[in-house]
């Protein structure tokens, strides 16, 4: 009797072992990697939270709010007007190619060059366009977001440049973009992988998309295009959108180490957004304790410093070595970054994004 009963333990916990390996492998993972500080994923349809990482984590946007720059801009000039490059704008630090003062570009031409190759150059010669200066112009800009309902927003430089009381979140990056996608030639300009733009004097600039995500190959995945972003307070940042299955799905990525996860990211995000869509996982909301050197440029004076002016000049060594550390980094001790108020169901409201209106945050335990 005792061998019996031994026999079919074993033979249960046999029956026990085998079901839960295949249950295992017929099943995702309920969680994406994703090493950036917060992320998120949307259905761009619905309005739906397919994946939250500290969706609403204040972090300096870095180039990524070019997207704002760019309807700001449509919204108040014709794309045939011609742009004369600034002082100012030359003096930008900004990324090849370069503009120099007394260039003519038509506004079309500097918003390729704004949104395509994420020119600052660009930026501050369209912002001091529409407002006479770049402080002028934020105010537009904050404005824009707004009205869109967006409260955890605020911007101060059209390029992206480190400035004070300057932030976003992922979540209403996600907004912004979304919004966005209703300009006809920002949805054009993000998706075009190489463009070939002519000054009025001819110097021709041969400019390339950084989003390498629009090199993707996978059939399923239809890339449409997106905006990056760097600085050393935001690290890598990518929002972005994409059609699988006739649905679109916009992430939002800040904070990736390095270029190769930020592409990891967004990608675990998309293939996990589909999972979710296809009814094969719930979606995930994920909330850490950040332990991070959080820049938040309380240290600037203002965006137009002393070290700041220098570093437009090109003295970057000047800006090593008078202490660019102390200007921008802030050590805060790690913290929740969700508190119980926080744990409520939130509702963003918003009286002309429609994706807005449909989103309700449901805070879950992972």
């Amino acid at each position: 009797m005792k061998k019996l009963l031994f026999i079919f333990i074993v033979f249960f916990l046999f029956l026990i072992f085998v079901n839960f390996n295949l249950s295992k492998a017929n099943t995702p993972d309920f969680y994406p990697e994703v090493n950036a500080i917060c992320a998120v994923a949307i259905d761009g349809k619905t309005g739906k939270i397919l994946y939250a990482k500290n969706p609403h984590l204040k972090i300096p946007p870095a180039s990524t709010v070019k997207l704002v720059t760019a309807m700001v801009v449509l919204d108040r000039l014709s794309l045939s007007e011609k742009i004369r490059i600034s002082k100012n704008a030359e003096q930008t630090p900004s990324v090849a190619p370069k503009l120099y003062e007394g260039e003519v570009y038509t506004v079309k031409d500097l918003l390729y060059l704004l949104l395509m190759k994420s020119s600052n150059q660009a930026a501050v010669a369209l912002a001091e366009a529409v407002a006479g200066s770049e402080e002028n112009f934020s105010v537009l800009m904050n404005k824009k977001v707004y009205s869109l309902g967006l409260k955890n927003s605020h911007f101060v430089t059209a390029s992206g440049l480190p400035a004070p009381n300057q932030y976003t979140t992922p979540y209403e990056l996600a907004i912004i973009f979304y919004e966005a996608l209703k300009y006809p030639l920002i949805k054009e300009i993000i998706s075009t992988p190489v463009k070939v733009i002519t000054s009025e004097t001819g110097r021709t600039l041969i400019i390339k998309n950084t989003n390498k995500l629009l090199d993707d190959s996978e059939p399923e995945i239809n890339i449409i295009g997106g905006k990056t972003g760097f600085t050393r307070a935001s690290k890598h940042c990518l929002v972005n959108g994409a059609y699988v299955e006739d649905r679109l799905i916009i992430t939002s990525v800040l904070g990736s180490p390095n270029r190769e996860s930020l592409w990891r990211d967004s990608k675990n995000l998309i293939n996990f957004a589909k999972m979710v869509l296809n009814h094969k996982i719930s979606p995930v909301y994920i909330t850490t304790v950040v332990n991070t050197n959080v820049l938040a440029n309380e240290n600037f004076k203002k965006p137009y410093s002393r070290i700041y002016k220098k570093a437009k000049l090109g003295y970057n060594e000047y800006a090593k070595k008078k202490g660019s550390k102390k200007m921008i980094v802030k050590r805060i001790s790690s913290k929740k970054i969700l508190t119980k108020k926080d744990s409520k169901k939130t509702f963003v409201k918003s009286k002309k994004s429609s994706i807005a209106k449909n989103i309700k945050i449901k805070h879950t335990k992972s």
